[in-house]
C-alpha cells in the first residue's frame, strides 16, 4: 500500500524553527527549502496525505488555489504562524484530517488550533470522520449530504452491527442523540457494520481471516480464496482486521506477499494454541501433518479476540491451470473489535495538576487519544483539554491494575488510548504496571506501548523549596500496601547511613498514622534534629502549600496523603527561606 507523506513547506528562512520541531516529533516527514513553497505544492499535490505550511493564511490560500479539484481528493493543507502559535487547517478539514494534524500540533507547539468548522464550533460529531479515531475505515458515498442534514437538525438514524460502541459515551456523540434501528427497518443513514449494504457506512477492524494452506500454493489462488469468501457472504474488505494462520506457515511465501499487498498483518498461532479451539470441521489430515486439527477457524477465532464469532466455517480453494496448491479461509468477527497492530496504548504522566506544568509531550500523548483512562480526580484537572469527541473512562483509585488492563484491552482493539498517571507516570505510577502487563501478550498481539514523561511531585517541591536536590537524593514511599515494611525500614536506614536527601511519598494517611514518626526516628539516626524538611502541599494546584520545618520538629498530625515530604542531608540549611543542598561536601574542591 502506498504512503503518502505529510510535507512541511515554510514561506521564509523565520519558518525553520518550527519545521524543524514539527518534523524531530514525526509530525511532518519531508522538509521542502523556503522560497519552494509553490513549486512543491504544484509538484507534490496528488502525492502528499498533507500539506503544513509556515507563514501567512493569505499567501497559502493564494497559493493551493489553482490546485482545489475535489474535496474527495485534495490533501489537508494547515497553516502555522513563525511563532508556532496557531495552527490554522485552511483545506480538508475533516476528511483529509487537517482538524486532527492541526489539534496535534498546537499540543506539540503548544499553541492553540483554530477550528472554523461547523462540527467543532458546535462540538458536534463530524460523521464524516470521526471513525478514523476509532480505527475503522470510511465507505463510499454523499457525505457532504450527510453533513448538511445534520448540520440542519435532523437526527440521525443509525444501525451499528461491529466495533466499539464506546464511542457514543463521547460528548460529541451525545448530542446527536441518534435513532437506533434494526436490520427489519428502513434503511438508515449510517451503518457502521463489517458488511456491505445500503447507506454511508464505516467498517471496524471487526473480521479476522484464517487461512491454511499447502506448501508454495500460489499468490493468486490465495488472493482469489480471500476475495471470493467475502464477496459470497457480503463482507467489506475494509473490515478485514488481519489475516491468522499456523506458525509452521509464518514463512510461507504467498502469506507474506498477500499481508503486503493488502495492508493486513499476518498473526501466526502455535498448534498447541491452535488445538485448544473448538471448531466445526476438524480435520484428522491436519492434526497429523500440524499438530493441531484446524488451522484456518482456530487461527480466526484466536485472533479475533475473547467471545468471537466464527461467521465462515472454512471453504476450501483448489488451484486452477497455472497455479499450485490449495488453501482454506474461515472468517471470525470479534465480538466488538480486534487490531493490537493499529492501537497504541501511552502513559500520560500529568504533572502536579496545574495544565502549566504538563509537558509538551504529555499535551500532545492526550491529544491524540481517542480515550482517557485515569484517576477521576486526574482527569479532571485535565478536562479543559478534552475535547467533545475524546473519551473519558473513570478509574477507582485502588484499582491500579483494573485500570491498566481495561487500557490495555482497548489498544489492543486498535484505539490510541491515553492511561493517565499524576506527576511521572514511571515515578510510582502506571508505567510499570502496564508494561508488565503488556509483556505478557504474544509479541504479535501487542499495540505500541509509550511513556511520555510528566513533572514528579519531586521536582516541583523542590523547585518551590530551593534547591534541596543538588546532591545525591532518593525516593522512599512509606506506603506498606505493596511493600513490606522492614523492606522500607531497611531502605530508611541505608539512606540515614548514606546521608542522602530524601523524598518521602506516601507518608501519612488515615490507616497508616505511625509510619511517618517511625521514619523520623530512622533518619535521625544520621542526622542532626535541625536538618532541614520541606513539607509540599496540594502541589500545583490552588490549595498548593509549601512551608519549612525541621527533622526534630516535624508536625507530623499536619501530613497526609497530599503531602509529600522532604528532608535534607547533613549539610542542607535554609537561608533567606529557602532550602539549600551545596553541591558538594565541606572540604570538597569544585572544579
Amino acid at each position: 500500500m502506498n504512503h503518502q507523506p505529510i510535507r512541511g513547506l515554510g514561506l521564509s528562512p523565520a519558518a525553520d524553527p518550527v519545521l524543524a520541531r514539527l518534523r524531530q516529533a514525526g509530525l511532518v516527514e519531508v522538509i521542502d527549502q523556503a522560497g519552494e513553497a509553490g513549486a512543491s505544492l504544484r509538484c507534490h499535490w496528488r502525492e502528499s496525505s498533507a500539506f503544513v505550511v509556515v507563514g501567512a493564511c493569505g499567501a497559502v490560500v493564494r497559493l493551493i488555489a489553482p490546485l482545489l479539484s475535489d474535496k474527495a481528493l485534495d490533501p489537508a493543507v494547515v497553516v502555522v504562524d513563525p511563532q508556532g502559535r496557531y495552527a490554522v487547517p485552511v483545506l480538508g478539514g475533516h476528511g483529509a484530517g487537517a482538524e486532527a494534524l492541526s489539534q496535534r500540533i498546537a499540543a506539540l507547539l503548544g499553541g492553540e488550533a483554530v477550528l472554523t468548522g461547523a462540527c467543532a464550533a458546535s462540538g458536534r460529531l463530524p460523521l464524516d470522520s470521526f471513525g478514523a479515531a476509532w480505527g475503522w475505515k470510511r465507505g463510499q458515498g454523499d457525505w457532504s449530504g450527510l453533513m448538511k442534514s445534520m448540520g440542519q437538525g435532523q437526527r440521525l438514524r443509525l444501525r451499528q452491527e461491529s466495533g466499539s460502541r464506546l464511542w457514543r459515551q463521547s460528548p460529541a456523540a451525545l448530542r446527536l442523540d441518534p435513532i437506533d434501528i434494526d436490520r427489519s427497518e428502513a434503511a438508515p443513514e449510517l451503518v457502521i457494520s463489517h458488511r456491505l449494504g445500503e447507506g454511508l457506512r464505516w467498517h471496524p477492524p471487526s473480521l479476522w481471516l484464517g487461512l491454511g494452506c499447502e506448501r508454495n500454493t500460489s499468490l493468486s489462488l490465495l488472493e482469489r480464496a480471500v476475495d471470493h469468501c467475502l464477496q459470497a457472504h457480503g463482507l467489506a474488505a475494509e473490515a478485514v482486521a488481519g489475516l491468522a494462520t499456523a506458525e509452521r506457515k509464518a514463512d510461507e511465501p504467498a502469506l507474506l506477499a498477500l499481508a503486503e499487498r493488502r495492508g493486513w498483518p499476518l498473526r501466526c498461532f502455535a498448534a498447541n494454541e491452535l488445538a485448544r479451539v473448538d471448531v466445526p470441521n476438524p480435520s484428522a489430515v491436519v492434526e497429523r501433518e500440524l499438530g493441531t486439527a484446524s488451522v484456518a477457524e482456530a487461527a480466526a477465532r484466536l485472533a479475533a479476540g475473547a467471545e468471537a464469532q466464527l461467521l465462515v466455517e472454512k471453504r476450501i480453494e483448489r488451484s486452477e491451470p497455472g497455479e499450485q496448491g490449495a488453501a482454506t479461509v474461515a472468517v471470525a468477527l470479534c465480538a466488538s473489535q480486534q487490531a493490537p497492530h493499529q492501537g497504541a496504548l501511552n502513559l500520560v504522566g500529568s504533572g502536579p495538576g496545574s495544565l502549566d506544568l504538563l509537558t509538551p509531550d504529555a499535551r500532545r500523548a492526550l491529544a491524540e487519544a481517542t480515550v482517557w483512562v485515569g484517576y477521576g480526580l486526574y482527569l479532571d484537572l485535565l478536562e479543559p483539554l478534552r475535547r467533545p469527541d475524546q473519551v473519558r473512562l473513570d478509574g477507582v483509585l485502588t484499582q491500579e491494575k483494573e485500570r491498566c488492563r481495561q487500557a490495555l484491552e482497548l489498544a489492543a482493539q486498535g484505539l490510541n488510548v491515553a492511561l493517565v498517571s499524576s506527576g511521572d507516570s514511571g515515578i510510582y505510577g502506571m508505567a510499570g504496571l502496564a508494561l508488565e502487563l503488556w509483556m505478557e501478550l504474544p509479541v504479535d498481539g501487542q499495540p505500541s506501548f509509550q511513556v511520555h514523561p510528566g513533572i514528579s511531585a519531586l521536582q516541583l517541591a523542590a523547585a518551590r523549596a530551593g534547591a534541596p536536590l543538588m546532591h545525591d537524593f532518593c525516593t522512599i514511599s512509606l506506603s506498606d500496601r505493596l511493600t513490606p515494611w522492614p523492606t522500607i525500614e531497611a531502605r530508611l536506614q541505608g539512606a540515614a547511613r548514606g546521608d542522602f536527601v530524601v523524598a518521602l511519598y506516601n507518608p501519612r494517611s488515615q490507616g497508616r498514622q505511625w509510619q511517618l514518626e517511625r521514619a523520623r526516628e530512622l533518619l535521625l539516626e544520621g542526622r542532626p534534629a535541625s536538618t532541614p524538611v520541606a513539607l509540599a502541599r496540594q502541589l500545583g494546584r490552588a490549595e498548593e502549600e509549601v512551608r519549612l520545618s525541621s527533622l526534630g520538629e516535624l508536625p507530623i498530625e499536619e501530613v497526609d496523603m497530599l503531602t509529600l515530604v522532604l528532608v535534607g542531608n547533613s549539610s542542607t540549611r535554609v537561608q533567606q527561606g529557602r532550602m539549600v543542598t551545596p553541591r558538594g561536601y565541606p572540604g570538597a574542591v569544585l572544579a
